[in-house]
């Protein structure tokens, strides 16, 4: 008994010492703590579900409301802005700012003001509005709609606002660039230095128009350019309707020049200096501004990035997964 090992000796007594059906207490706790976590698991699924349905349903209803649902009272003019780069998909792109304009109009406003600060873009999306502004009128002749230049109104942007009834700008204003441009680069110089050799195929000899690693073809350059003297007559002859005698006996107002809002004035393409609100309160006669410039919701917004995604993700299959190549 002296040369037992001791090691077994507390292996013995532990055992003696432990309570029959030990082992089936054990598991009855263990079973126990699992489903104790399972329903905390469940009940934290369950209030992030709750949770994330509210959100969603908060989401929704901020994005189908219309702020011009609720109808202003009193007298009030109605303001639609017309800022940044006007091109399709922007904020400043011609449905954008047509949309916010015809709700301006049918609204029971005193007067609209186009509050503008762009510095041009694309001259068929200005035409568009700079045409709507003139039917609007024609069709309310009594609301009166005043463009309101703050940063600046240049190229298409006064393309656009010319067929307002009257223009007002800052004397800091930036006003005028009435031209059209169409700019590139060349690198025929830098392939030849790199040694690469230019390898296009056309179908049609006039295909490669302005294509940049090609030399410049004195026949195509001749084409754009009378192509871009057609759009830029287009554009003054806008500027010359909507301004009429207002304007300065200048021909370097259609060159492209901008000047100052003060300057702007003296020419003619700026009729008065003042503001958004001196025009609301002091020309219209209505102080009190409510914005119907258009704006895309969170709606149209989920639903344009969920097409998108899905788009890609048909892409990535058709294209890189499938067997269509």
């Amino acid at each position: 008994m002296e040369n037992e090992n001791p090691v077994q000796q507390k292996q013995e007594a532990s055992s003696q010492e432990k309570p029959e059906g030990w082992e089936r207490s054990l598991l009855e706790r263990l079973a126990f703590a699992a489903l104790n976590e399972q329903r905390r698991a469940r009940r934290w699924g369950i209030g992030f579900k709750i949770f994330f349905a509210i959100y969603l349903v908060a989401i929704l209803l901020m994005a189908t409301s219309d702020p011009h649902e609720v109808k202003p009272t009193g007298e009030f003019t109605a303001l639609v802005e017309l800022s940044g780069i006007i091109a399709p998909d922007t904020a400043a792109s011609a449905d954008f700012v047509v949309s916010g304009l015809r709700d301006a109009f049918e609204s029971k406003a005193k007067g609209v003001i186009i509050r503008s600060n762009s510095p041009g873009g694309s001259p068929v999306q200005s035409q568009y509005i700079y045409d709507e502004i003139k039917r609007l009128r024609k069709k309310f002749p009594d609301k009166p709609v005043y463009a309101v230049v703050t940063d600046i109104c240049a190229s298409g942007c006064y393309y656009a606002v010319a067929g307002a009834d009257r223009i007002y700008a800052s004397r800091g204003s930036i006003v005028g660039s009435i031209g059209v441009l169409m700019d590139g680069f060349g690198f025929v110089d830098s392939m030849k230095k790199l040694g690469v050799e230019r390898r296009l195929m056309t179908a049609g000899e006039n295909k490669a128009m302005l294509d940049p690693f090609s030399p410049r073809n004195p026949g195509h350059m001749l084409h754009v350019k009378n192509m871009l003297d057609e759009i830029h007559q287009q554009f003054i002859d806008v500027v010359k309707e909507g301004r009429g005698k207002k304007l300065a006996n200048r021909k370097d107002i259609f060159s492209g020049l901008f000047w100052t809002g003060e300057t702007a004035v003296k020419l003619g393409l700026v009729d008065e200096i003042a503001s958004a609100s001196h025009v609301a309160r002091e020309v219209i006669g209505a102080d009190k501004i409510v914005d119907f410039s258009y704006r895309e919701n969170w709606l149209d917004k989920f639903a344009g990035g969920l097409g998108s995604a899905m788009m890609n993700t048909l892409k990535a299959w058709l294209f890189g997964q499938g067997n269509l190549r």
